[in-house]
């Protein structure tokens, strides 16, 4: 049989998974060996990879893969017995060696085999100088070309997104040992359709617990009414009644002894029925989503190699230490890490790895190391990149931001280390001068900070100036489950993730304060704005009064927004059930899920959330969560609109009318204003006159037009205390006109209780 009939898809196919997982052998063996090059145990692991990649190409009958195998065996064959003592450029060779080994096993890689002739005089060469051949008839010398390949770049195949990739253990084929465990491939959608029904059926066995739970009641209810027969029967007895009587009501009695048993039998066996199909079903979602989970190490699969060969390149020995490497990750989610991982790696060894004259001269060691630790926590993937580098020169940052217009410089001067290390997250934000071809290329840290918020995920930065950096970041372990607090807004159930949720609160109503037209309340010495998530979600507001809200803390960078709620229902896992694509992006939802009992609930998408605050801020249309019904208890306060541009006014006249028992709301102009004055009931409005978008006199005399509000008692304070605008105010429909010029604390209250009475009339 010559070759090319040996060349079948399925021969070809095991070729390139074993070429996959013994190129991983030797890359890390050869990294292992450039520290030290006389470890035996790395060594003999090296040429038993090349070895087999020999064979398995003779088998496929791959030429150039058997020839520079081959020539890789050899050399570290002589190594092993100690003819030849690997120096950097042997592993450099060995290393384009492992690369090129990849590409010939690579289908659709035609160029891989003309690079095979110059990798094997390169190999010559460095087994044995005197081999060299001479210039050939055209002049062109031996010395061999540059294998086409970026050296920092390794080449490994890019699977089918839709397949699952098989362990390495299982790539060798019948080389794995007869031991191994057999590998299928299953197409992603059908493990996703496999975790999907296996999710549903977990939520089917919880529609056992009400019908045990009716059961068990049934029978509290048949012992009652045996127990009452009893009693029956002892008056009876008591009262001469007939036998005929006394043999139907013992006729009734063994009836419900009969079925009382019947029922326990019953409830017994449901019970256990429901128990195991719990389990059952529990476990079979846990191996669907196991089946989706692989570990950690595979999303660094060339990672070592890569900060390796790019440290060289840059004159630097770098290296990539590895922990966890063992931790299960969801597949989505390790496809998704490849690139910001890679993009923090490459900028550390260029950006934070000083030279080795520099580290010498700092008492470093001249090698610079960075670790990489992956762990588990409360359902998140933690990972920490560090380096041993020279930090984050703070002052050139400093000066960086104030060239850059991003801030003014005396307000640079006071931010805490943590506040400056934000801006190198911007857009385009960079400190080098220049673009490099390393990890500027105009992409800086905000890109990775982007895809790790697709993954609804956070990243860190902190730093030790001349001690190195240290990238904190944290993301679900899987994409395909989701930890999150359900609540419930206008009678239906949503989950916020908790990757979102700095905590939840009880909101007392008088804690509640209006600034420049917004609500807040204080909590840990800071403002927090607060939305009712009604509005946000477009649900009725919820009738009930309550003396506190319950609020959910969302975080947004450094930004925290407190989100009403109706109810907290509870911290739940919730399997992701994608929208249907035909919906298009739902505002504020990200997906759905089933609730044990079988009811849905929405998973709200909290960036899109917070987007949808800002529109309805820049708006103005952003409605206050009604307080009336939660003023407190007792004789209603009666409740005035004080409308002012100006914070100190408006926060003056809110503490004064206050103090006396009012309950006062602020609006920060007309239009904020009128808005309130359409939305709550109010006894009286106290407004300005000048005013952007809409002045006084244009909210006078639209309150006076409006059904609801002619009625409504109108003061105009205003530092213009002419007749003309005395009288401009009046005739717009005004009550009272008090001017700012002679405005005192009593004059204010005297007018307010001349207009309306004290606070609780």
């Amino acid at each position: 049989m010559t070759p090319e009939q040996m060349r079948d898809a399925s021969l070809l196919e095991l070729f390139s998974l074993e070429a996959e997982a013994q190129t991983q052998v030797l890359s890390a063996g050869l990294l292992a060996l450039e520290r030290n090059p006389a470890q035996v145990d790395q060594l003999e692991a090296c040429m038993r990879a090349a070895h087999s990649l020999k064979g398995a190409a003779r088998i496929v009958g791959i030429d150039a893969g058997v020839s520079v195998a081959h020539v890789m065996e050899d050399c570290l064959v002589a190594a092993q017995e100690r003819r030849l003592l690997l120096r950097p450029e042997h592993i450099d060779a060995l290393l384009q060696g492992t690369d090129l080994l990849m590409r010939i096993a690579t289908p659709g890689d035609t160029q891989a085999e003309t690079a095979v002739p110059a990798f094997l005089v390169q190999m010559a060469m460095l087994l044995d100088p005197s081999s060299a051949p001479a210039p050939d008839a055209a002049g062109a010398a031996a010395t061999p070309s540059p294998l086409a390949m970026p050296p920092e770049v390794p080449t490994t195949p890019v699977e089918p997104e839709a397949e699952v990739e098989p362990a390495p253990a299982a790539r060798g084929g019948k080389r794995a040992g007869e031991g191994a465990e057999r590998v299928l491939r299953v197409t992603a959608d059908r493990l996703n359709s496999l975790l999907d029904l296996s999710s549903k059926s977990l939520v089917e066995t919880q529609r056992l617990k009400p019908y045990l739970a009716s059961l068990q009641r049934l029978k509290r209810m048949h012992g009652q009414g045996m127990r009452a027969l009893d009693g029956l029967k002892s008056q009876l007895e008591g009262s001469g009644q007939s036998a005929e009587v006394l043999d139907a009501l013992a006729q009734t009695q063994r009836l419900l002894a009969e079925t009382q048993q019947i029922l326990q039998q019953q409830a017994a066996d449901l019970d256990e029925f429901g128990w195991q199909a719990s389990q059952r079903a529990q476990l079979l979602y846990d191996t669907a989503l196991a089946c989706r989970m692989r570990p950690f190490a595979d999303v660094l699969t060339g990672q070592s190699r890569m900060v390796r060969d790019l440290g060289r390149s840059l004159g630097k020995q770098v290296r990539l230490l590895i922990e966890g490497e063992k931790t299960q990750v969801d597949r989505d989610v390790l496809e998704k890490l490849e690139a910001p991982l890679t993009h923090l790696l490459r900028n550390a060894v260029d950006h934070g790895i000083e030279q080795p004259e520099r580290r010498l001269l700092a008492g470093k060691p001249s090698d610079g190391t960075l670790r990489l630790r992956a762990s588990h926590q409360a359902g998140l993937l933690i990972l920490e990149l560090s380096d041993d580098g020279a930090g984050i020169d703070l002052e050139r940052l400093r000066r960086s931001i104030v060239d850059r217009a991003l801030s003014p410089a005396e307000t640079v001067a006071q931010m805490s280390e943590a506040e400056l290390l934000t801006f190198l997250f911007l857009p385009g934000f960079s400190l080098r001068d220049q673009v490099t071809e390393v990890s500027g290329r105009g992409v800086g840290l905000d890109a990775v900070q982007h895809m790790v918020r697709e993954l609804r995920g956070s990243i860190e930065l902190t730093q030790v100036a001349g001690q190195g950096c240290c990238f904190h970041l944290e993301v679900p372990l899987t994409l395909s489950v989701v930890r999150s607090l359900v609540v419930e807004v206008g009678g239906e159930a949503y989950a916020f993730p908790l990757a979102h949720i700095e905590r939840t609160l009880d909101v007392p109503a008088e804690a509640i304060v209006q600034i420049e037209g917004r609500q807040h309340f204080w909590h840990e010495d800071r403002h927090i704005g607060l939305v009712a998530a009604s509005q946000l979600l477009n649900r009725p507001a919820a009738q009930e009064e309550a003396d506190n809200l319950r609020v959910v803390v969302i975080r947004e960078r450094e930004q925290l927004y407190g989100v009403a709620v109706e109810r907290l229902i509870g911290e739940r896992v919730l399997v992701v059930m994608p929208l249907d694509p035909r919906l298009g992006k739902v505002q504020d939802i990200s997906s759905g899920a089933l609730l044990d009992d079988g009811s849905v609930v929405l998973i709200i998408d909290v960036e899109d959330l917070l987007r949808s605050v800002d529109k309805l801020l820049s708006t103005g249309r952003l409605e206050r969560i009604d307080r009336g019904a939660r003023a407190g208890r007792g004789v209603a306060r009666k409740r005035i609109l004080v409308v002012d541009d100006s914070l100190t006014v408006r926060e003056l006249q809110r503490k004064l009318l206050g103090t006396r028992g009012y309950d006062v709301a602020v609006a920060v102009d007309g239009m904020d204003g009128w808005n309130a004055l359409r939305s709550e009931d109010f006894d009286l409005l106290i407004t300005d006159i000048d005013m952007p978008r809409m002045d006084g006199i244009e909210l006078v005399t639209l309150v006076r037009r409006d059904n609801r509000l002619q009625t409504l008692p109108v003061m105009v304070v205003s530092y213009k205390d002419r007749e003309e605008d005395r009288r401009r105010g009046l005739d717009a429909g005004a009550d009272y006109y008090l001017a700012k010029a002679s405005f005192h604390d009593d004059a204010l209250l005297d007018a307010v209780e001349e207009l309306i009475g004290g606070a609780q009339g």
